[in-house]
């Protein structure tokens, strides 16, 4: 599966985004998703998790109440709904699938479990 990840860009703290992530190339619906990100100097973070269905969802505590995860496999695209930005959330965010055959219902919480990655896109957030 290819992923396009798509919404990147410069907002002041206190503003929203929504980052997008168009897959393509094989069913959608039976991929894991997730949102990770990577700020200058550290290491890739977990963001969020959505099973295939879209019932099950996982945030990290770091963006918990903030950031919400959602998926429309009609359209084969995961979303990232970001609001209450902060300077600190500036990073690469990237797009990730991890295959679930069996649609499991679970989400996943370890970057091993993902297969393909989109390309990132950025995030920067000003004070």
């Amino acid at each position: 599966v290819q992923l396009q990840a798509s919404g990147g860009g410069l907002v002041r703290a206190g503003g929203s985004l929504r980052l997008s992530c168009a897959a393509s190339g094989d069913t959608f619906s039976s991929f894991v998703m997730g949102w990770f990100r990577q700020a200058p100097g550290k290491e890739r973070e977990l963001l969020a998790g959505i099973s295939t269905k879209g019932n099950n969802a996982y945030v990290s505590d770091s963006v918990k109440g903030r950031f919400t995860i959602f998926r429309d496999n009609a359209k084969n695209t995961v979303y990232l709904e970001m609001n209450s930005l902060k300077p600190e959330d500036t990073a690469v965010y990237y797009c990730a699938a991890g295959r679930d055959p069996y649609n499991s219902g679970n989400h996943y919480p370890y970057e091993f479990e993902y297969d393909y990655w989109g390309q990132g896109t950025l995030v920067t957030v000003s004070s």
